[in-house]
């Protein structure tokens, strides 16, 4: 029996991950979940699952679910400092890191700390502060399995490599809702037009990043940390069926690809028992039912966030934090509908432009440049 902890349990990942607890109470407990501000659901999800300590990190929230979870059944806890000590605890095995955003960097590097399993579903983590995270993590003797698709792939697809050489990554992409459509017309796209991903039921925000490609962008640095490779090993390619989760090519020229249907709780579940693979409900891929698997190459003119990204790692140091920051500021106002699609990359590339650079961040740092870059992008959203 594996104790678990979920950052970001009301969440796309974070319910994913509680149906592979459903169908596995023998394998599984859940010792703990959080949320920011979605309480009715995470009520629903400790009465359900009988979850001893419960993560409200809104105060406007906590007293009801104080009162709706009494003790001594439940304990309910309040904001971001008293999930960071909740994932140390010693009965927590694996913790499923699913908040999105910066904000679940400090409670994944709390639980790395504590020698735990992490199941890596943030991406924000990596791509704020690889290098840190990557560095505690082998310090500490803490696993990090990854939880993103693609990355799940690659994982898998290396398990198959036995040291040899890896000539390149391929990073697959859906392409989001907007592949097919003109840049004039994505110019005038409404986040409800973003908002309708053809393949993957995901959260507001990572659907709009999915839509820009920045979310491409994220797990581009998000593979060079967990796989320790440059960016030049790592080739975005477009493929809108989502069949292929991502392709690893050795040097003899060997390629070997994961697939199976687009379905999230297949990689929670890998991470969460590796090594074993647990049978899951669910639509199964059919060889016989598919007609074409198509490939090209991503248009970093239309979406021109994928191209900001490589250049973060150029530059590196806390570049790609700043430009995380800003992108979440931007988005959170295209989701307003305060700005248009395009004034998204637009004010990443101006904070990545204006950001102090700092060349070996510190994990100060890192987060003084989450403020600052946060700051240059609301500014330049005002104007």
């Amino acid at each position: 029996m594996k104790q678990i902890a979920i950052l970001g349990s009301t969440g796309s990942i974070g319910s994913q991950t509680l149906d592979v607890v459903r169908q596995y109470p023998d394998r599984f407990r859940v010792f703990m979940i959080s949320a920011n501000s979605s309480a009715e659901l995470l009520i629903q999800q400790a009465l359900k699952f009988n979850v001893p300590h419960v993560v409200i990190c809104n105060p406007e929230k906590y007293d009801m679910v104080r009162k709706a979870l009494p003790e001594p059944s439940f304990h309910v806890h309040l904001g971001i400092d008293a999930a960071c000590g909740l994932v140390q605890a010693p009965e927590v095995d694996t913790v499923v890191a699913a908040m999105v955003g910066f904000s679940g960097l400090k409670p994944t590097l709390s639980a790395i700390r504590a020698h735990k399993t992490i199941a890596l579903a943030n991406k924000e983590t990596l791509v704020a502060a690889g290098s840190l995270v990557m560095g505690e993590a082998a310090r500490c003797n803490a696993p990090i399995y990854p939880v993103d698709s693609e990355h799940s792939a690659i994982f898998q697809c290396l398990e198959g490599a036995h040291g040899n050489p890896v000539h390149l990554i391929h990073l697959t992409a859906s392409g989001g809702p907007f592949r097919t459509w003109p840049r004039e017309q994505i110019a005038s796209a409404t986040k409800n037009q973003a908002l309708k991903h053809p393949n993957w039921d995901m959260g507001a925000k990572i659907t709009i990043d999915s839509a820009t490609m920045m979310n491409k962008g994220f797990e581009v640095i998000e593979a060079k940390w967990l796989f320790n490779v440059g960016a030049d090993k790592i080739h975005v390619v477009v493929h809108p069926e989502s069949v292929i989760h991502s392709m690893v090519e050795f040097a003899d020229g060997a390629v070997i690809a994961q697939l199976g249907c687009p379905d999230m709780r297949l990689p929670i579940s890998l991470a969460m028992a590796y090594p074993e693979r647990l049978s899951l409900d669910g639509k199964r891929l059919s060889f016989s039912e598919l007609k074409d698997l198509t490939f090209f190459e991503p248009d970093k003119e239309k979406f021109p966030c994928l191209q900001l990204a490589f250049d973060a790692i150029g530059r590196g140091g806390n570049i790609p934090c700043a430009m995380n920051a800003a992108n979440e500021v931007a988005v959170a106002a295209y989701l307003k509908d305060d700005i248009g699609f395009y004034d998204i990359s637009s004010c990443v590339e101006h904070v990545m432009g204006t950001a102090h650079f700092v060349k070996s961040p510190s994990l100060d740092d890192i987060f003084s440049t989450h403020d600052e870059a946060t700051r240059l992008a609301q500014s330049y959203l005002k104007k």
